[in-house]
């Protein structure tokens, strides 16, 4: 399943990351939310599913091909 086609462009809460394969707890929020991991699979790009936070990887970052 696809996130691309659920995250809009013209989001204000993107983080730029250099892994496919990223944390959030929604620090920033009020409260935060419990630590969750997020794995982009073959996108570049994923959605918290608690806090909307987007986050996209990097045109720059080094794909190890795991």
């Amino acid at each position: 399943m696809s996130n691309s086609k659920e995250i809009s462009q013209n989001h204000d809460d993107i983080t730029v990351v250099t892994t496919k394969r990223v944390a959030c707890d929604g620090s920033g929020v009020a409260l935060g939310h419990p630590r969750t991991w997020l794995d982009m699979g073959q996108d570049t790009k994923v959605r918290c599913k608690y806090c909307d936070r987007v986050f996209v990887l990097d045109e720059n970052a080094v794909q190890d091909g795991h």
